[in-house]
């Protein structure tokens, strides 16, 4: 799991963001942004994000489809936003290298150096590219398409790359794969920014999964369920129903009438989790909702999300968010 990490800054009541897009734009990805950012509401009904089309130049930009799009901003609102997203640009994107960019460009992501506060920067797909050739990247993990991550790794040779996971969040600076790896970072994004709440409501509003780890893996195996082949959804979907229960991985294969060992191959060919990994993940969220909802005792909470003892909770937190039950409670309470 993803440390928690601490708040963007705040503009007038709302966190700006600026999606900076290029000629060949993937569409869905400049549109997965506006969605996700812009449904994020308090518990007031007030937009929690001012969501911006930026472009190195303002005006038409082609897009990879046969439409153009329209960017009203130019560089001046990407260096001073809170968050600045980067979606894929295939055309231009994998002929970039070290210093690559036009250093009007760099410098607006790289943002005023005397900035009062830390901005945070994203990539979603080859957008990854981008954020490599300004410079941003050097010395950190990052992650972007598994299709492209061969030449991403032989192109700049001072990140390491990760080809193999969904996103990956280094605090200030955060990559993603494929487009809908795009959305599981924007509402990682809004989760880290708002707490699990506010995440999981643009998630429903949007009839999106509301939380896959940035840890998962990027390719399944099996997504789509082969005709003749058994699924695990019906273990899951029951787990979630009584999560409070200590379940044992013989319980969960027997609910679908698997042995162990083809039930293990199956989840992890279905989630790109293991069953005991799905499951603690699935229990820190049930934590989450009630640390942020309820005043419910640490005690009660870790009994109420299967983690039996407040202990053992504060355990799982600690090594999955970066942070005790309590802190969590203290950042998103009320919120």
């Amino acid at each position: 799991m993803t440390p928690v990490r601490p708040a963007t800054p705040v503009c007038g009541g709302r966190r700006t963001v600026a999606v900076l897009v290029r000629d060949g734009v993937l569409p869905m990805e400049l549109g997965l942004v506006h969605q996700l950012f812009g449904t994020a509401r308090s518990a007031a009904g007030e937009p929690l994000y001012d969501v911006r089309t930026c472009a190195p130049r303002p005006g038409r930009i082609r897009t990879d489809a046969d439409f153009p799009i329209y960017a009203e901003h130019g560089l001046a609102t990407v260096a001073a936003a809170d968050t600045v997203l980067v979606p894929a640009s295939h055309e231009t994107d994998e002929g970039l290298g070290p210093g690559g960019l036009p250093e009007e460009l760099a410098a607006a992501l790289r943002g005023p150096e005397d900035a009062s506060a830390p901005r945070r920067i994203a990539s979603i797909c080859t957008g990854s590219f981008v954020l490599a050739a300004a410079g941003l990247l050097d010395g950190r993990r990052a992650t972007t398409h598994w299709m492209s991550a061969d030449l991403f790794a032989r192109t700049f040779l001072s990140v390491t790359v990760d080809p193999g996971v969904l996103y990956v969040d280094e605090g200030r600076i955060l990559t993603s794969a494929g487009e809908a790896a795009g959305i599981d970072l924007c509402l990682h994004m809004i989760r880290r920014d708002h707490g699990a709440a506010v995440a999981a409501e643009v998630a429903r509003r949007t009839v999106v999964p509301p939380h896959r780890e940035g840890g998962q893996a990027q390719y399944i195996q099996r997504p789509v369920e082969s005709e003749g082949l058994t699924s695990t959804s019906a273990s899951r979907a029951w787990a979630l129903t009584c999560l409070a229960e200590p379940l044992t991985l013989a319980e969960l294969a027997a609910h679908d009438a698997m042995s162990v060992r083809t039930y293990s191959r199956r989840f992890r060919e279905e989630t790109g989790l293991t069953p005991i990994q799905w499951l603690t993940q699935r229990r820190v969220d049930r934590a989450r909702e009630l640390l942020e909802q309820t005043d419910h005792t640490v005690d009660r909470i870790a009994t109420e999300a299967g983690f039996g003892t407040g202990t053992s909770l504060r355990q799982h937190f600690q090594a999955g968010l970066g942070v005790s039950p309590g802190a969590y409670r203290s950042t998103f309470r009320g919120r």
